[in-house]
C-alpha cells in the first residue's frame, strides 16, 4: 500500500518518539581502566564486552593499569566474566566479578580482587571515579583492605586511613629539589602507631597513585603496593 505523503509524514513523527526513546535508554558505552591485585595468584584470564558487543581479553599490566578500554555496562554495573564463551541463555555462569556504576560515573578505574575462599563470583572489584574532578592529577588514593586502621603520612599530609574506606591525599608540595617527599604507613598494634612501610617517593603533578595497603599470607604486619597512574602523551581523561 503506497500512503499519501502527508500520511507518510504523520506515520514517521509518530514513530520517532519510540525511536528516540529506545536509543535514550541504550546503555552508553564507559570508559574504564583496570589494575589486578592478587599477590597469591598474580594472573587472570578474564574478559569484558567492548563497545562493540564482543567479548574480548582483559589485558591487566603487572602492578599498573591498563590501557583505556570501552564497555557496555550491564544493567548498569561493571562486568568481568571467566571465558569468553558466554551462554547467552546463561551468563552469570560465567560471572567473574561485577560493581555497580553510579549514573554519574562515566569513567573509571577498578582494582580486580580476588574474592573470599570458596566465595561466588571469584573475584570483586573497587571503583573509583576516574573523572579529572574526581581524581586530578598529582592525587593519590589509599585502599585499605584491612580491617585495622592505618594511616598515612606523605610530606605534609598526615592522615587516617580507615578500613573499607577508599582515602584522598592531596598533592604533596613538601618536597625536596628532586620533588622526593617521604612517605610512611602506619599501624595501631596495642594503642600504639607502628611504622609498615618507610620510604621517600617522587610526587609530581602529572602523576597519581594507588597505594593498596593489604596483607599477605603468613606476614606480622601489612604491606603496601604501589600502582603509578603517569600520564602519557595524548592520553585523554
Amino acid at each position: 500500500m503506497i500512503y499519501p505523503l502527508s500520511l507518510s509524514i504523520l506515520i514517521i513523527a509518530g514513530f520517532s518518539p519510540v525511536l528516540h526513546a529506545q536509543e535514550k535508554d541504550k546503555p552508553v558505552p564507559v570508559k574504564f581502566r583496570a589494575a589486578l591485585h592478587d599477590p597469591v595468584h598474580p594472573v587472570a584470564n578474564l574478559f569484558y564486552t567492548d563497545a562493540t558487543g564482543e567479548v574480548v581479553p582483559l589485558n591487566f599490566r603487572p602492578k599498573d593499569l591498563t590501557e583505556a578500554l570501552l564497555t557496555v555496562p550491564v544493567n548498569g554495573s561493571l562486568v568481568l566474566y571467566d571465558k569468553a564463551a558466554i551462554d547467552p541463555d546463561n551468563p552469570a555462569a560465567s560471572l567473574a566479578a561485577s560493581v555497580k556504576l553510579p549514573p554519574h560515573i562515566k569513567q573509571a578505574i577498578v582494582v580486580v580482587l580476588p574474592a573470599p575462599a570458596g566465595k561466588k563470583p571469584a573475584y570483586r572489584m573497587l571503583l573509583i571515579d576516574d573523572s579529572k574532578k574526581a581524581f586530578p592529577k598529582g592525587e593519590s588514593r589509599v585502599l585499605p583492605l584491612i580491617g585495622v586502621q592505618t594511616a598515612i603520612q606523605a610530606g605534609e599530609h598526615k592522615l587516617p586511613v580507615q578500613p573499607g574506606k577508599i582515602t584522598r591525599v592531596p598533592p604533596v608540595r613538601k618536597v625536596n629539589a628532586y620533588n622526593m617527599a617521604q612517605t610512611n604507613f602506619y599501624y595501631q598494634n596495642g594503642g600504639s602507631w607502628m611504622a609498615f612501610t618507610e620510604r621517600q617517593l617522587q610526587y609530581l603533578d602529572a602523576t597519581r597513585r594507588l597505594f593498596i595497603v593489604h596483607a599477605t599470607p603468613g606476614a606480622m604486619a601489612p604491606t603496601v603496593t604501589t600502582i603509578v597512574d603517569t600520564a602519557r602523551p595524548g592520553a585523554s581523561r
